[in-house]
């Protein structure tokens, strides 16, 4: 038979032996996990220079093309500014004599109205004192 104090070293021992097999399985899978996280690594590093290249790339078109943009703003706002000043312009060379035509219409319009009633006035006049 076993003495208290022997049950207890067997029962110390037995729960170390567990302790050390659970820590055992825990650093086997602490050490794959470190695998895997090496192996991801690793490959995100071979496949970033083809991706920052592509990003270059793609900057590179997108400059052109903003480029490209900016050109046909300038020209645009070139044609625009022409169209501008040809209104104005137009505005000007269509307007003034316009104005004027519609001018002496009006004061034609009106001598002749004021000669018209000046007429009849006299007219009216020339019937009464007869």
């Amino acid at each position: 038979m076993l003495t208290g104090g022997e049950v207890a070293a067997l029962v110390a021992a037995v729960v170390w032996a567990v302790l050390a097999t659970f820590l055992c399985v825990a650093l086997v899978k602490l050490i794959k996990l470190i695998n895997a996280a090496t192996a991801v690594v690793s490959d995100l590093g071979e496949r970033t220079p083809p991706l920052l290249e592509d990003v270059a790339s793609t900057v590179e078109r997108t400059n052109t093309s903003l480029e490209r943009v900016e050109e046909i703003t300038a020209n645009v706002q070139a044609t625009s500014e022409d169209v501008s000043t040809m209104t104005a312009l137009t505005r000007a060379v269509f307007t003034g004599p316009l104005v004027r035509v519609a001018s002496v219409t009006y004061a034609v319009r009106r001598v002749v109205g004021q000669r018209r009633a000046l007429a009849v006035v006299r007219s009216r006049r020339r019937k009464e004192n007869r």
